[in-house]
Protein backbone atom coordinates (compact mmCIF):
# COMPACT_ATOMS: atom_id res chain seq x y z
CA UNK A 1 0.00 0.00 0.00
CA UNK A 2 2.92 2.29 1.03
CA UNK A 3 4.26 2.28 -2.29
CA UNK A 4 1.28 2.24 -4.35
CA UNK A 5 0.51 5.39 -2.30
CA UNK A 6 3.86 6.73 -3.14
CA UNK A 7 3.73 6.38 -6.68
CA UNK A 8 0.15 8.07 -6.78
CA UNK A 9 1.97 10.98 -4.82
CA UNK A 10 5.09 10.93 -7.12
CA UNK A 11 2.43 10.69 -10.72
CA UNK A 12 0.42 13.69 -8.77
CA UNK A 13 3.57 15.77 -7.92
CA UNK A 14 5.15 15.22 -11.39
CA UNK A 15 1.98 15.92 -13.88
CA UNK A 16 3.87 12.80 -16.12
CA UNK A 17 3.98 9.14 -16.36
CA UNK A 18 7.09 8.54 -13.91
CA UNK A 19 5.62 11.01 -11.58
CA UNK A 20 9.10 11.64 -9.32
CA UNK A 21 11.54 10.36 -11.80
CA UNK A 22 10.05 12.95 -14.02
CA UNK A 23 10.40 15.39 -11.47
CA UNK A 24 14.06 14.42 -10.64
CA UNK A 25 15.18 14.94 -14.64
CA UNK A 26 13.27 18.00 -15.27
CA UNK A 27 14.91 19.73 -11.73
CA UNK A 28 11.74 19.29 -9.31
CA UNK A 29 9.80 22.44 -10.23
CA UNK A 30 6.53 20.45 -9.11
CA UNK A 31 8.14 18.89 -5.85
CA UNK A 32 9.91 22.31 -5.00
CA UNK A 33 6.45 23.81 -4.99
CA UNK A 34 4.91 20.78 -2.76
CA UNK A 35 7.58 21.28 -0.18
CA UNK A 36 7.91 25.45 -0.42
CA UNK A 37 7.90 26.28 3.19
CA UNK A 38 6.76 30.09 2.18
CA UNK A 39 3.59 28.33 0.73
CA UNK A 40 0.48 29.59 2.98
CA UNK A 41 2.89 32.55 3.96
CA UNK A 42 1.92 36.66 3.96
CA UNK A 43 4.14 39.23 1.96
CA UNK A 44 5.73 40.12 5.56
CA UNK A 45 6.16 36.57 6.95
CA UNK A 46 8.16 35.67 3.14
CA UNK A 47 9.93 38.55 3.40
CA UNK A 48 11.49 37.78 6.81
CA UNK A 49 11.81 34.02 6.03
CA UNK A 50 14.19 35.24 2.90
CA UNK A 51 16.16 37.02 5.65
CA UNK A 52 16.47 33.99 7.92
CA UNK A 53 17.49 31.65 4.89
CA UNK A 54 20.32 33.60 3.74
CA UNK A 55 21.21 34.02 6.56
CA UNK A 56 21.56 30.62 7.52
CA UNK A 57 23.24 30.00 4.14
CA UNK A 58 26.03 32.71 4.21
CA UNK A 59 26.50 32.84 7.90
CA UNK A 60 25.60 29.23 9.38
CA UNK A 61 26.03 26.26 7.19
CA UNK A 62 29.32 26.72 5.81
CA UNK A 63 30.73 26.95 9.53
CA UNK A 64 28.47 23.95 11.13
CA UNK A 65 31.18 21.46 11.09
CA UNK A 66 33.98 23.37 12.63
CA UNK A 67 31.76 24.44 14.84
CA UNK A 68 30.46 20.64 16.03
CA UNK A 69 34.12 19.45 15.39
CA UNK A 70 36.07 22.06 17.71
CA UNK A 71 32.59 22.03 20.20
CA UNK A 72 32.79 25.94 19.53
CA UNK A 73 29.92 28.26 20.60
CA UNK A 74 29.18 30.75 17.53
CA UNK A 75 28.85 34.38 20.12
CA UNK A 76 29.26 36.39 16.88
CA UNK A 77 27.10 34.50 14.48
CA UNK A 78 24.56 34.65 17.37
CA UNK A 79 25.12 38.52 17.55
CA UNK A 80 24.29 39.38 13.60
CA UNK A 81 21.53 37.29 13.83
CA UNK A 82 19.99 38.99 16.80
CA UNK A 83 20.82 41.96 14.69
CA UNK A 84 18.53 40.97 12.43
CA UNK A 85 15.71 40.66 15.07
CA UNK A 86 16.48 36.87 16.22
CA UNK A 87 17.11 37.55 19.19
CA UNK A 88 13.96 37.90 20.93
CA UNK A 89 11.55 37.15 17.94
CA UNK A 90 8.15 37.45 20.11
CA UNK A 91 9.75 39.65 22.77
CA UNK A 92 7.49 42.68 23.10
CA UNK A 93 9.05 45.58 20.96
CA UNK A 94 8.86 48.07 23.88
CA UNK A 95 11.85 46.38 25.16
CA UNK A 96 14.22 45.41 21.97
CA UNK A 97 11.92 42.33 20.64
CA UNK A 98 10.52 42.05 17.27
CA UNK A 99 7.30 41.56 18.79
CA UNK A 100 6.60 38.86 15.88
CA UNK A 101 3.79 35.82 16.26
CA UNK A 102 4.27 31.95 17.37
CA UNK A 103 3.70 31.46 13.40
CA UNK A 104 6.24 33.80 12.63
CA UNK A 105 8.81 32.57 14.67
CA UNK A 106 8.43 29.18 13.85
CA UNK A 107 9.12 30.14 10.04
CA UNK A 108 12.31 31.92 11.22
CA UNK A 109 13.73 28.95 13.41
CA UNK A 110 12.65 26.53 10.08
CA UNK A 111 14.73 28.15 7.89
CA UNK A 112 17.63 29.17 10.16
CA UNK A 113 17.72 25.58 11.17
CA UNK A 114 18.67 24.57 7.68
CA UNK A 115 22.15 26.38 8.34
CA UNK A 116 23.09 24.62 11.81
CA UNK A 117 20.45 22.81 13.68
CA UNK A 118 21.81 22.64 16.91
CA UNK A 119 23.05 26.87 16.87
CA UNK A 120 19.17 27.47 16.31
CA UNK A 121 17.92 25.28 18.50
CA UNK A 122 19.93 27.42 21.44
CA UNK A 123 18.66 30.66 20.05
CA UNK A 124 15.13 28.89 20.28
CA UNK A 125 15.68 28.77 23.74
CA UNK A 126 17.19 32.03 24.44
CA UNK A 127 14.41 33.44 22.95
CA UNK A 128 12.16 31.18 25.48
CA UNK A 129 13.87 32.64 28.20
CA UNK A 130 13.61 36.36 26.90
CA UNK A 131 9.69 35.54 26.59
CA UNK A 132 9.16 33.91 29.95
CA UNK A 133 10.47 37.66 31.26
CA UNK A 134 9.07 39.72 29.33
CA UNK A 135 5.82 38.24 29.97
CA UNK A 136 5.63 37.29 33.60
CA UNK A 137 8.37 40.45 34.88
CA UNK A 138 7.47 43.42 36.37
CA UNK A 139 8.36 46.58 34.15
CA UNK A 140 11.46 46.77 35.80
CA UNK A 141 12.87 43.37 35.21
CA UNK A 142 11.62 43.57 31.85
CA UNK A 143 13.65 46.86 30.88
CA UNK A 144 16.56 45.35 32.55
CA UNK A 145 17.17 42.03 31.83
CA UNK A 146 14.98 41.74 27.82
CA UNK A 147 16.78 44.34 26.05
CA UNK A 148 20.43 43.33 26.29
CA UNK A 149 18.99 39.80 25.51
CA UNK A 150 17.32 40.79 22.16
CA UNK A 151 20.35 41.81 21.22
CA UNK A 152 22.43 39.27 22.35
CA UNK A 153 24.63 41.04 24.27
CA UNK A 154 23.36 38.55 26.94
CA UNK A 155 22.72 34.95 26.76
CA UNK A 156 20.00 32.87 28.66
CA UNK A 157 19.83 29.55 30.05
CA UNK A 158 16.36 27.42 31.50
CA UNK A 159 16.95 25.75 34.22
CA UNK A 160 14.40 23.02 34.71
CA UNK A 161 15.61 19.56 34.59
CA UNK A 162 17.34 18.27 37.76
CA UNK A 163 19.67 14.59 38.08
CA UNK A 164 16.20 13.35 40.24
CA UNK A 165 13.70 15.40 38.01
CA UNK A 166 13.00 15.38 34.31
CA UNK A 167 9.58 14.48 32.84
CA UNK A 168 7.94 14.60 36.83
CA UNK A 169 9.62 18.40 36.83
CA UNK A 170 6.98 19.10 39.55
CA UNK A 171 9.40 17.27 41.99
CA UNK A 172 12.45 18.98 41.69
CA UNK A 173 14.75 19.83 44.72
CA UNK A 174 16.45 22.67 44.13
CA UNK A 175 15.70 24.93 47.07
CA UNK A 176 15.40 28.94 47.59
CA UNK A 177 15.17 30.27 51.34
CA UNK A 178 14.51 33.65 52.17
CA UNK A 179 17.09 35.47 54.22
CA UNK A 180 16.66 39.31 54.14
CA UNK A 181 16.04 40.38 51.17
CA UNK A 182 17.78 37.33 49.05
CA UNK A 183 16.98 33.93 48.49
CA UNK A 184 19.59 31.41 49.18
CA UNK A 185 19.77 28.85 46.41
CA UNK A 186 20.86 25.32 47.17
CA UNK A 187 20.73 22.44 44.53
CA UNK A 188 21.69 21.99 41.09
CA UNK A 189 20.04 21.44 37.43
CA UNK A 190 21.44 18.83 34.79
CA UNK A 191 21.96 19.01 31.09
CA UNK A 192 21.43 22.78 30.42
CA UNK A 193 22.19 24.53 26.96
CA UNK A 194 24.06 26.94 27.17
CA UNK A 195 25.33 26.61 30.90
CA UNK A 196 28.60 28.00 31.37
CA UNK A 197 28.70 30.65 28.62
CA UNK A 198 24.81 31.87 29.11
CA UNK A 199 24.55 35.40 31.42
CA UNK A 200 21.28 34.69 32.32
CA UNK A 201 19.82 31.77 34.32
CA UNK A 202 16.05 31.30 33.69
CA UNK A 203 15.56 28.77 37.51
CA UNK A 204 12.95 27.45 38.63
CA UNK A 205 13.07 26.49 42.39
CA UNK A 206 11.25 25.03 45.47
CA UNK A 207 10.31 28.55 47.59
CA UNK A 208 7.49 26.29 49.16
CA UNK A 209 5.78 22.98 49.82
CA UNK A 210 5.92 19.73 47.60
CA UNK A 211 4.41 20.23 44.27
CA UNK A 212 4.09 22.55 41.60
CA UNK A 213 2.48 25.24 43.50
CA UNK A 214 5.90 25.33 45.56
CA UNK A 215 8.13 26.37 42.55
CA UNK A 216 9.00 29.85 42.08
CA UNK A 217 10.93 31.45 38.57
CA UNK A 218 14.17 33.56 39.82
CA UNK A 219 16.38 34.97 37.70
CA UNK A 220 19.96 34.28 38.27
CA UNK A 221 22.96 36.03 36.86
CA UNK A 222 26.50 34.80 36.10
CA UNK A 223 28.87 35.56 38.41
CA UNK A 224 26.86 35.50 41.47
CA UNK A 225 28.62 33.96 44.35
CA UNK A 226 27.47 30.13 45.09
CA UNK A 227 26.78 29.74 40.91
CA UNK A 228 29.37 27.48 39.42
CA UNK A 229 29.21 24.78 36.45
CA UNK A 230 29.91 21.16 36.14
CA UNK A 231 32.37 20.15 33.17
CA UNK A 232 31.29 20.42 29.57
CA UNK A 233 29.20 17.14 28.51
CA UNK A 234 30.64 14.92 25.89
CA UNK A 235 28.07 14.58 23.15
CA UNK A 236 28.35 13.11 19.57
CA UNK A 237 26.17 15.72 18.24
CA UNK A 238 25.39 18.95 18.98
CA UNK A 239 28.73 20.77 19.95
CA UNK A 240 27.83 24.22 19.21
CA UNK A 241 26.14 24.74 22.30
CA UNK A 242 27.95 23.39 25.45
CA UNK A 243 25.71 21.46 27.78
CA UNK A 244 26.28 21.36 31.74
CA UNK A 245 25.01 21.00 35.13
CA UNK A 246 24.50 23.96 37.11
CA UNK A 247 25.20 24.50 40.38
CA UNK A 248 24.08 26.30 43.43
CA UNK A 249 25.99 26.63 46.62
CA UNK A 250 24.17 29.16 48.94
CA UNK A 251 24.06 31.20 46.13
CA UNK A 252 22.40 34.46 47.64
CA UNK A 253 19.80 36.04 44.55
CA UNK A 254 17.82 39.38 45.57
CA UNK A 255 14.08 38.91 45.95
CA UNK A 256 13.94 41.50 43.04
CA UNK A 257 15.11 38.83 41.07
CA UNK A 258 11.76 36.33 41.14
CA UNK A 259 9.66 36.35 38.30
CA UNK A 260 6.64 36.48 38.69
CA UNK A 261 4.64 35.45 42.42
CA UNK A 262 5.74 33.05 44.80
CA UNK A 263 4.27 29.43 43.91
CA UNK A 264 3.52 30.86 39.96
CA UNK A 265 6.94 29.32 38.54
CA UNK A 266 5.62 26.06 37.42
CA UNK A 267 3.19 27.71 35.38
CA UNK A 268 5.43 29.71 33.70
CA UNK A 269 7.66 27.37 33.01
CA UNK A 270 4.95 25.33 31.22
CA UNK A 271 3.82 27.91 29.18
CA UNK A 272 7.40 28.63 28.22
CA UNK A 273 7.54 24.95 26.77
CA UNK A 274 4.50 25.12 25.15
CA UNK A 275 5.82 27.67 22.41
CA UNK A 276 9.78 25.91 23.19
CA UNK A 277 7.80 22.80 22.28
CA UNK A 278 6.60 24.76 18.68
CA UNK A 279 10.47 25.95 18.19
CA UNK A 280 12.50 23.05 18.64
CA UNK A 281 10.11 20.89 16.24
CA UNK A 282 10.48 23.76 14.13
CA UNK A 283 14.43 23.31 13.99
CA UNK A 284 13.76 19.57 12.99
CA UNK A 285 11.63 20.85 10.50
CA UNK A 286 14.64 22.69 9.09
CA UNK A 287 17.32 19.72 8.91
CA UNK A 288 14.78 17.82 7.15
CA UNK A 289 13.62 20.55 4.80
CA UNK A 290 17.66 20.81 4.02
CA UNK A 291 17.80 17.20 3.57
CA UNK A 292 14.99 16.94 1.27
CA UNK A 293 16.63 19.78 -1.37
CA UNK A 294 19.75 18.49 -0.58
CA UNK A 295 19.12 15.18 -1.92
CA UNK A 296 16.77 16.36 -4.36
CA UNK A 297 19.50 17.94 -6.13
CA UNK A 298 22.21 15.22 -5.52
CA UNK A 299 19.69 12.46 -7.46
CA UNK A 300 20.30 13.94 -10.87
CA UNK A 301 23.92 14.46 -10.31
CA UNK A 302 24.69 11.01 -9.06
CA UNK A 303 25.58 8.50 -11.31
CA UNK A 304 25.17 4.26 -10.42
CA UNK A 305 26.07 1.81 -13.54
CA UNK A 306 25.97 4.56 -15.99
CA UNK A 307 22.27 6.25 -14.90
CA UNK A 308 21.48 9.12 -12.51
CA UNK A 309 20.20 7.88 -9.54
CA UNK A 310 16.94 9.94 -10.38
CA UNK A 311 16.25 6.69 -12.68
CA UNK A 312 16.13 4.43 -9.78
CA UNK A 313 11.91 4.04 -8.70
CA UNK A 314 13.15 3.36 -4.81
CA UNK A 315 14.86 6.36 -4.17
CA UNK A 316 12.04 8.01 -6.39
CA UNK A 317 9.58 6.54 -4.39
CA UNK A 318 11.58 6.92 -1.06
CA UNK A 319 11.95 11.33 -1.99
CA UNK A 320 7.91 11.33 -2.17
CA UNK A 321 7.47 9.67 1.29
CA UNK A 322 10.16 12.02 2.88
CA UNK A 323 7.91 15.02 1.17
CA UNK A 324 5.22 14.02 2.73
CA UNK A 325 6.01 13.47 5.63
CA UNK A 326 7.71 16.63 5.68
CA UNK A 327 4.87 18.80 4.52
CA UNK A 328 2.91 17.22 6.95
CA UNK A 329 5.06 17.88 9.58
CA UNK A 330 5.15 21.35 9.02
CA UNK A 331 1.51 21.59 8.98
CA UNK A 332 1.18 20.39 12.61
CA UNK A 333 3.82 22.76 13.69
CA UNK A 334 1.97 25.88 12.17
CA UNK A 335 -1.40 24.67 13.32
CA UNK A 336 -0.26 24.45 16.72
CA UNK A 337 1.32 27.94 16.60
CA UNK A 338 -1.54 29.36 15.37
CA UNK A 339 -3.46 27.67 17.92
CA UNK A 340 -0.54 29.09 21.19
CA UNK A 341 -1.24 32.78 19.56
CA UNK A 342 -4.59 32.74 19.98
CA UNK A 343 -4.91 31.13 23.06
CA UNK A 344 -7.33 28.47 21.94
CA UNK A 345 -7.99 25.54 24.72
CA UNK A 346 -6.55 22.76 22.50
CA UNK A 347 -3.01 24.97 22.33
CA UNK A 348 -0.85 22.84 24.77
CA UNK A 349 -2.55 19.79 23.46
CA UNK A 350 -1.43 20.54 19.78
CA UNK A 351 1.98 21.54 21.00
CA UNK A 352 2.72 18.59 22.57
CA UNK A 353 1.45 16.67 19.50
CA UNK A 354 3.25 18.93 17.23
CA UNK A 355 6.55 18.04 18.81
CA UNK A 356 6.12 14.60 19.36
CA UNK A 357 5.16 14.09 15.12
CA UNK A 358 7.34 16.32 13.91
CA UNK A 359 10.20 15.35 15.59
CA UNK A 360 9.80 11.82 14.78
CA UNK A 361 9.00 12.26 10.92
CA UNK A 362 11.93 14.56 10.30
CA UNK A 363 14.08 12.09 12.12
CA UNK A 364 12.55 9.45 9.73
CA UNK A 365 13.25 11.91 6.97
CA UNK A 366 16.84 12.35 7.56
CA UNK A 367 17.30 8.74 8.74
CA UNK A 368 16.26 7.41 5.76
CA UNK A 369 17.74 10.43 2.90
CA UNK A 370 21.20 9.59 4.44
CA UNK A 371 21.31 6.38 3.29
CA UNK A 372 21.26 7.46 -0.39
CA UNK A 373 25.00 6.63 -1.77
CA UNK A 374 27.00 9.79 -0.99
CA UNK A 375 23.59 11.59 -0.05
CA UNK A 376 24.73 15.60 0.99
CA UNK A 377 22.53 14.65 3.54
CA UNK A 378 25.13 13.41 5.83
CA UNK A 379 25.98 16.76 6.20
CA UNK A 380 22.98 17.37 8.54
CA UNK A 381 23.78 15.03 11.53
CA UNK A 382 22.48 16.94 14.24
CA UNK A 383 18.60 15.94 14.51
CA UNK A 384 16.54 16.76 17.60
CA UNK A 385 14.09 13.52 18.14
CA UNK A 386 11.27 13.34 20.64
CA UNK A 387 9.99 9.74 21.23
CA UNK A 388 7.76 9.70 23.93
CA UNK A 389 9.24 11.61 27.36
CA UNK A 390 12.29 11.16 25.50
CA UNK A 391 14.72 13.52 23.91
CA UNK A 392 17.37 12.11 22.04
CA UNK A 393 20.16 13.86 20.21
CA UNK A 394 21.51 11.72 17.05
CA UNK A 395 24.94 11.97 15.17
CA UNK A 396 24.81 10.01 11.98
CA UNK A 397 27.76 8.97 10.50
CA UNK A 398 28.04 7.19 7.15
CA UNK A 399 27.44 3.46 7.32
CA UNK A 400 26.09 3.90 11.14
CA UNK A 401 22.42 4.67 12.36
Amino acid sequence: MLARGCRRLGVSLGGLPGGLRALVQTGHRSLSSCIDPSLGLNEEQKEFQKVAFDFAAREMAPNMAEWDQKELFPVDVMRKAAQLGFGGVYVQTDVGGSGLSRLDTSVIFEALATGCTSTTAYMSIHNMCAWMIDSFGNEEQRHTFCPPLCTMEKFASYCLTEPGSGSDAASLLTSAKKQGDHYILNGSKAFISGGGESDIYVVMCRTGGPGPKGISCIVVEKGTPGLSFGKKEKKVGWNSQPTRAVIFEDCAVPLANRIGDEGQGFLIAMKGLNGGRINIASCSLGAAHASVILTRDHLKVRKQFGEPLASNQYLQFTLADMATRLVAARLMIRNAAVALQEERKDAVALCSMAKLFATDECFAVRNHLWKVPSSPALALCHVYIVRGGATLRLLCRKGEA
